[in-house]
């Protein structure tokens, strides 16, 4: 797998686990897996992240990101939905022209089942994403497979997921003519492909703790292969709210064609916990 040595070279190691739920719920007091069993049985309870900056002057800007996890957590079953937004706009303060440089919408859930040992589980992912900026209309992932532990310590543990999926795309059509549309091929885009996921969670102190989430989609089918890569740092500031920095990375083998292959975002954001 070509991104096997990018993974081991990372610093850390966006992924899912046997345990995959990060929460910031009194967050460097409770363990995770402490947080889920205070609240199994709920129908919900999860965290939201916001951050909102506003600039004036040659140029008004506006920025906006929401983020939020909801989780589920039965004898059997454990459930996260996750959801994830980017929105900027720029207007140009002396001719009033208004430019969108970002608009992204990601949703995902999983499903793990628990089986066998005390962190053995078989999960079922899925996710969505709609990004104006990446050439495509949106595209999708599902996956299956086994998840466990790889290590458990004092204040560290690793997490992985690892099985089959199925990766659809399709090409952005929006402004094209009838000509360009009948030219472009491979609109639609079906491949198979092999996930690995990743997180490893340390607690740095009793407030504070540091995340890091890697998931790679190697494609079986000749098509375009990614990495996503979040390392962020979590503290509580009091209460269920707590301030997030994190940086971004994500990586396409196959961008379409006027597009990079890689792009990055680092943010700080609150986050709030709810039950």
């Amino acid at each position: 797998m070509r991104f096997l040595p990018l993974i081991i070279g990372c610093w850390s190691v966006n992924c899912w686990a046997v345990d995959p739920f990060e929460d910031f719920h009194e967050y460097g007091q409770l363990t995770d897996a402490e947080i889920h069993k205070i609240h199994k049985g709920e129908m919900f309870y999860g965290d939201a992240e916001f951050g909102f900056i506003v600039t004036s002057g040659n140029t008004d800007s506006t920025s906006l990101k929401f983020r939020a996890n909801v989780y589920q957590d039965f004898t059997h079953w454990r459930n996260q939905f996750k959801f994830d937004s980017l929105y900027r706009r720029d207007v140009d303060g002396e001719t009033g022209k208004e430019t969108i440089s970002a608009q992204r919408f990601f949703a995902s859930g999983q499903s793990n089942y628990k089986v066998g040992s005390k962190d053995a589980s078989l999960f079922l992912y899925a996710d969505y994403e709609d990004d104006e900026f990446s050439g495509l209309e949106y595209k999708t992932t599902v996956a299956t497979g086994y998840g466990n532990r790889l290590y458990r310590g004092v204040k560290n543990t690793v997490d992985f997921d690892i099985g089959p999926g199925l990766y659809y795309s399709r090409a952005q059509q929006g402004g094209l003519s009838e000509e360009e549309l009948a030219a472009l091929e491979d609109k639609d885009v079906t491949g198979y492909l092999l996930r690995l996921a990743l997180q490893w969670e340390r607690k740095v102190s009793k407030r504070t703790r540091f995340n890091q989430f890697v998931s790679a989609e190697q494609s079986l089918s000749g098509l375009n292969s990614r990495l996503k890569s979040e390392t962020s740092l979590i503290s509580q500031i009091m209460g269920q709210l707590s301030l997030k920095f994190a940086y971004l990375y994500r990586y396409n083998s196959k961008p379409e064609s006027d597009k990079r292959n890689y792009d990055s975002e680092l943010s700080a954001t609150f986050v709030f916990s709810f039950n």
